[in-house]
């Protein structure tokens, strides 16, 4: 799934810089991937750690980290429940299909006309089999994950939801194939949260706390808000030309609220080695960073160039990713 922020070419250096502090053996360890997003640091993680913790207050993250992160066991038969869902037959009058596509006279592109009353035949099957106990609650979140994923490669948008385009791009023309969200296989259990980050920070202990808050003013509600519509499924007004539901406005994306909530986040962290992934375009500067870590035990900072997720053509093509760490006394 193309993410912004997605700490996808970046998580292999991420992970060589934790062990470089923490060690090379990390199987008694507890690692918390707090903003989590789509899950790739705490992927990254989960074959190696004794437990990953994952949180996003975003319900579309929440699912997918329920299936990538806490499921960790085979599926009995979860190939059967994808095939079965690609081939029902078609609804017509779905939540997607009436608000998000054009031929409903939503004046909404989203997605194709097939595609979107085919989102809505495979939710509304899914929330059936859940609903009479035919599926597990970790199968539950496989489809679902699966749905998502594959639901976002047929979206007809510029990478995020806050606008659709005039025209059906090619991508968005190809028949939505629902395919399996595979996750990794390991004997060890893992959590997974749908909770304010602050909140959770005071309930919740391990080892490695790895945080990757919004870095401005963007809000991943809005960017995505179909998502969080596709996994909630819930009956809501779409708002203005874009179909906009009710959505979160982080306070790390808030240049008033973003020092006092992180110097919160650390102060009450119960985690040895904490470390910061930022942006040198971000709200806090590194310098406003390293005052409010310094504070709490040994600090250090590393830094990497990288090539960033573009949303606009005319975007600068580089940036630099900014890691910092702490090891809390």
């Amino acid at each position: 799934m193309n993410y912004i922020g997605s700490k996808f070419r970046l998580s292999s250096w991420i992970k060589d810089e934790v062990i470089k502090v923490v060690g090379q053996d990390l199987s008694q360890k507890v690692f918390c991937d707090m903003f989590a997003g789509t899950g790739i640091v705490g992927r990254t993680f989960k074959k190696d750690v004794k437990k990953v913790i994952s949180n996003d207050l975003e319900h579309y993250s929440f699912v997918l980290n329920k299936n990538y992160i806490q499921n960790h066991e085979e599926i009995e038969d979860k190939v059967k429940y994808i095939n079965e869902l690609n081939n029902l037959p078609l609804v017509e009058d779905g939540f997607i299909y009436q608000n998000y596509c054009l031929g409903s006279g939503s004046n909404r592109q989203y997605f194709s006309d097939y595609n979107g009353k085919k989102i809505d035949t495979i939710r509304r099957k899914i929330a059936e089999w859940s609903e009479t106990k035919k599926i597990s609650s970790n199968l539950y979140y496989f489809l679902l994950s699966s749905l998502l994923e594959s639901a976002d490669k047929v979206a007809n948008t510029a990478s995020v939801y806050e606008a659709f385009l005039k025209t059906i791009k090619k991508p968005a023309l190809k028949e939505l194939e629902l395919l399996p969200a595979n996750f990794i296989l390991n004997k060890n259990s893992h959590q997974v949260f749908n909770e304010d980050s602050n909140e959770l920070i005071r309930k919740i202990s391990g080892d490695i706390l790895y945080l990757d808050p919004p870095y401005n003013h963007r809000q991943y509600s809005s960017k995505y808000h179909i998502l969080n519509t596709i996994s909630l499924y819930d009956e809501f007004t779409p708002q203005g030309k874009t179909g906009l539901r009710e959505y979160n406005r982080s306070d790390y994306s808030k240049k008033r609220k973003v020092h006092e909530s992180f110097k919160e986040l650390i102060a009450n962290a119960q985690f040895k080695y904490i470390f910061l992934s930022y942006n040198n375009e971000g709200l806090m500067s590194e310098e406003d960073v390293k005052s409010i870590m310094q504070k709490y035990g040994k600090y250090s900072l590393v830094k990497k160039e990288y090539k960033r997720f573009k949303v606009q053509l005319n975007a600068q093509n580089k940036t630099f990713e900014y890691l910092h760490i702490l090891e809390k006394v």
